[in-house]
C-alpha cells in the first residue's frame, strides 16, 4: 500500500494545482469550442429543421446515466477547420453493449470531411477493429469538403475498406442515417451491417440531381434518386425505415441488444477505491517539467486500495515499475521517476514487459521522460542497445497497452514509454503535457552550436545577434509545438484529460478492450538483461 508524502498544505502544491486549474479553464475553453460545432447560427438552423445536434443523438442512443468517453475532441486544432473536425467519436453502452460510436456534426460545413475528420473517423474504426467492438455510425454527411479533396479522397477509402473488414471479423456495423450521405458517403451504408435510415429525411445516393443531369442528362428528385422510402421499398439498402430521428435511434439500440454481444477477455474483480482523493492529482506535476516528480502519487491516487506492488525498488530508480489493478482489471505499471532513462531502466523495463507478458496483464505507461541517456561514459556504457532493447520489448509485447503522457515527453523516451507510434490501445495527455525530439532551448542550442561549427569552418565570423533572434525563434516554434493542444489536434493522442479523470478513463478503456479476447502470447521466454 502506497504511503502518500504529498504536502497538499505546502507552497509547492499550491501553485502547481493552480497553474494546473488555469491549464484546465483553457482546455474546457477548447472543448467549449467542439461543442458549439458550426456556431449559433447553423445550430439554430439545424434545430428549426426539426432535428437533433449530433451530441443529442448520442446521448438518446446510450444507456441513461451511462458515460460516454469522447475521443480526440480537440481534432483539427490550429488547423483551418473547426476544432472537432466536424464528427464526434467515442465509446459508449447501448443496450448494455459497449460500442464506437461516431456522429456527423452537419452544423460544420454540412457535415462534410476533411482530411482532419478522416484521421479521426480512421482512428475510432481501428478503436473498434482492435477492441471487438461494435462500430455504430450515426450519418448526417454532404460528403468530402471538397476544396480539399487532394487529400482526401485517395486515403479516404480507408473508410469504407474497414468497415467491411470490421464485418469480417465479426465485428457488426450499425448506419442509421439523418440526412444526407452522398458521393462516397453513399458507401457508408451500403457496407454497413445494418441500416437506418429516417424518412423523408434520409437521403443516399452516389450522385445527386445535379451531378445525374450533368452525367446523363436524366431529371430526378432526392426523393425517387436516393429517398429513405425508395431505398427501403425499392433497392433495398434501407433494413429499417424510420419514423423520425427518435424512432431511429430506437431502432439503433434494438438491433444492438438483438446482436447477444458477449466480451471475450477477462471479467473484472471487485472494485475498490483508491485512499487518496483525486483531486489531489491537480498539484503533483510541477509547471516547470525540468523538477522531478514521484510517480506514485499519481499511482496511489489512480489504482484499486492505492496498493502497488513494486518490482526492483533497488534497481533502475528513474523507472518504476509494479503490478496493481484498476477498476477491478490488474495492470503492470511503467512510470518515469526522474525523467532521464539510463541502461538499468531500459533492462528493468524489458524485462518487467516480458513479464507482463507472460502474466497475459496489460501495460500502463505513465509518461514524464526527457528520453535516454547521452553522454560518452553512456554510450561506452551500451545505452543505445540497452535503449534499443526496451524499445524492442514494447514494440514486441502482445498484450493491451494503454498510455498517459502526465509531463515531459522528448525523445526516444515517447518511443520507450509507448507513444502513438507504438500503437497503444489507447492514449491520453495532461494539460500539463509536452512532446518534441528535445526540450525548445536543447534544440535551439544544438542549431546554434551547428551554426557556429559551420561559420568556424568556413573563416567567418559569427553573428550572435542573428544567432539571439534565430534561438528566440526557434524555442518559441517548438514550445508551441511541443503544447498538448497543438499534439491533441493531429490526433497524437485519443484526447486532453482532466487528470482527476485519469482512474475513470482508464477504467472505460479497461472494459473496452476486453470485449476482445485475450491477445495469443508471444514465443520466447523471459530475458533476464
Amino acid at each position: 500500500m502506497i504511503t502518500s508524502i504529498l504536502d497538499t498544505g505546502g507552497e509547492d502544491y499550491r501553485l502547481r494545482r493552480v497553474a494546473m486549474l488555469g491549464k484546465l479553464a483553457e482546455l474546457d475553453a477548447e472543448h467549449a469550442k467542439a461543442v458549439a460545432g458550426g456556431g449559433e447560427k447553423y445550430v439554430e438552423r439545424h434545430r428549426r429543421r426539426g432535428k437533433l445536434l449530433a451530441r443529442e443523438r448520442i446521448e438518446l442512443l446510450v444507456d441513461p446515466d451511462s458515460p460516454f468517453l469522447e475521443l480526440s475532441p480537440l481534432a483539427a486544432w490550429g488547423s483551418d477547420f473547426p476544432v472537432g473536425a466536424s464528427v464526434v467519436t467515442g465509446i459508449g453502452v447501448i443496450e448494455g453493449v459497449e460500442c464506437v460510436i461516431t456522429a456527423s456534426d452537419p452544423t460544420v460545413r454540412g457535415g462534410a470531411s476533411n482530411p482532419w475528420t478522416l484521421r479521426k473517423t480512421l482512428r475510432a474504426s481501428e478503436i473498434a477493429l482492435r477492441n471487438r467492438l461494435p462500430y455504430v455510425n450515426l450519418v448526417e454527411s454532404g460528403g468530402a469538403d471538397l476544396p480539399t479533396q487532394k487529400e482526401i479522397f485517395i486515403p479516404g477509402g480507408r473508410i469504407f475498406r474497414e468497415l467491411t473488414q470490421l464485418s469480417a471479423a465479426g465485428i457488426p456495423t450499425i448506419a442509421v442515417v439523418f440526412g444526407n450521405s452522398t458521393a462516397g458517403g453513399a458507401y457508408v451504408p451500403g457496407m454497413s451491417d445494418y441500416v437506418v435510415m429516417v424518412k423523408e429525411r434520409a437521403k443516399v445516393f452516389l450522385g445527386g440531381p445535379p451531378l445525374v443531369k450533368m452525367a446523363t442528362g436524366e431529371e430526378s428528385d432526392d426523393e425517387s434518386l436516393g429517398g429513405a422510402e425508395m431505398h427501403a421499398r425499392t433497392s433495398g439498402l434501407a433494413d429499417y425505415l424510420a419514423a423520425d430521428e427518435h424512432d431511429a435511434l430506437r431502432i439503433g439500440r434494438n438491433i444492438v441488444k438483438s446482436l447477444r454481444w458477449r466480451k471475450l477477455g477477462r471479467a473484472p474483480r471487485a472494485v475498490r477505491e483508491p485512499l487518496y482523493p483525486a483531486d489531489e492529482l491537480l498539484g503533483i506535476v510541477p509547471e516547470d517539467l525540468k523538477i522531478p516528480f514521484d510517480p506514485r502519487e499519481v499511482i496511489a491516487r489512480i489504482v484499486d486500495g492505492s496498493e502497488f506492488e513494486e518490482f526492483k525498488p533497488l534497481y533502475g530508480a528513474s523507472l518504476v515499475t509494479g503490478w496493481a489493478t484498476l477498476h477491478g482489471y490488474p495492470i503492470g505499471i511503467l512510470a518515469n521517476a526522474r525523467g532521464v532513462l539510463f541502461s538499468e531502466e531500459s533492462q528493468k523495463a524489458t524485462q518487467f514487459i516480458q513479464l507482463a507478458g507472460q502474466a497475459r496483464t496489460p501495460l500502463l505507461f505513465l509518461q514524464n521522460t526527457t528520453g535516454y541517456m547521452v553522454g560518452k561514459e553512456y554510450e561506452q556504457g551500451g545505452i543505445i542497445k540497452h535503449g534499443a532493447m526496451m524499445i524492442n520489448a514494447v514494440a514486441n509485447s502482445s498484450v493491451p497497452h494503454l498510455t498517459v503522457t502526465m509531463g515531459a515527453s522528448y525523445g526516444a523516451g515517447n518511443y520507450g514509454m509507448c507513444g502513438r507510434a507504438y500503437d497503444p490501445r489507447f492514449l491520453f495527455t495532461w494539460p500539463s503535457a509536452k512532446s518534441a525530439v528535445m526540450g525548445p532551448a536543447q534544440l535551439a542550442g544544438v542549431l546554434s552550436i551547428v551554426g557556429r561549427a559551420s561559420a568556424q569552418a568556413r573563416g567567418l565570423p559569427y553573428d550572435e545577434e542573428q544567432d539571439a533572434a534565430m534561438r528566440a525563434m526557434v524555442e518559441a516554434q517548438i514550445e508551441a509545438e511541443s503544447l498538448p493542444f497543438f499534439l491533441s489536434g493531429r490526433l497524437y493522442d485519443d484526447g486532453v484529460i482532466d487528470p482527476r479523470d485519469t482512474r475513470t478513463v482508464l477504467g472505460l478503456c479497461l472494459s473496452a478492450i476486453n470485449s476482445a479476447p485475450e491477445p495469443a502470447p508471444t514465443g520466447y521466454g523471459v530475458f533476464r538483461p
